[in-house]
C-alpha cells in the first residue's frame, strides 16, 4: 500500500539525513521526497511516499514522531490532502509532431518552457494520475529526458 506522510521539521542543518536513515535503517524505501521551507523560515515541510502495510506505516509514524527535530507528522488517507507534482520533460519533436505535442500540452494545462530545432521541454503540474497519462501519451513522440519533484502535500483542514 502506498502512504503519504507530511513531517514538519526545524529547518536545520542534518534533519533529511536523520529522517532518510531512520527509513533506510528499517529496510523502508521512499518512493518520492518533496523538502522545501514553510511560511515559517524556521520550519520545513517533508512530504514523503513510501510503501508498506497498516505495521509498518505505524512504525514509521512513531519513529518520526521521536526524532527532535520533527514538529508534526501527519499520515495522509485518502481525501484528506490536496497533492501536486511538477515534472519537466524533454521531447523528441519535428516538423511533423510538434504541433499535435503542443496541443497535448495544451489539453492537460501544462507550458512549453523550452523550445528547440529537435525539441521541446514541458512543464507539467497536477496529480499524480494527471501525470502519469502525460507522460503515457508523451512516450509516443519520444521522451529524450524527464525530471520529477515528487509529491507536495498539504491536508485539507
Amino acid at each position: 500500500m502506498r502512504h503519504t506522510i507530511s513531517v514538519l521539521v526545524e529547518n536545520k542543518f542534518g534533519v533529511l539525513t536523520r529522517v532518510a536513515g531512520l527509513f533506510s535503517g528499517r529496510g523502508y524505501n521512499i518512493d518520492t521526497l518533496n523538502v522545501g521551507p514553510t511560511h515559517d523560515p524556521k520550519l520545513s515541510r517533508m512530504t514523503i511516499v513510501t510503501h508498506g502495510d497498516e505495521a509498518a506505516l505505524e512504525q514509521i509514524v512513531k519513529q518520526l514522531n521521536k526524532l527532535p527535530d520533527a514538529i508534526k507528522v501527519q499520515d495522509f488517507r485518502d481525501g484528506e490532502y490536496v497533492d501536486r507534482e511538477l515534472v519537466l520533460i524533454k521531447v523528441a519533436v519535428d516538423s511533423k509532431t510538434r504541433a499535435e505535442v503542443m496541443q497535448i500540452t495544451d489539453i492537460f494545462r501544462a507550458k512549453i518552457v523550452d523550445v528547440q530545432p529537435k525539441s521541446v521541454t514541458i512543464e507539467v503540474t497536477g496529480t499524480e494520475s494527471k501525470i502519469e497519462k502525460f507522460l503515457e501519451l508523451m512516450h509516443a513522440f519520444g521522451v529524450t529526458e524527464l525530471t520529477r519533484t515528487g509529491k507536495a502535500a498539504l491536508p485539507r483542514k
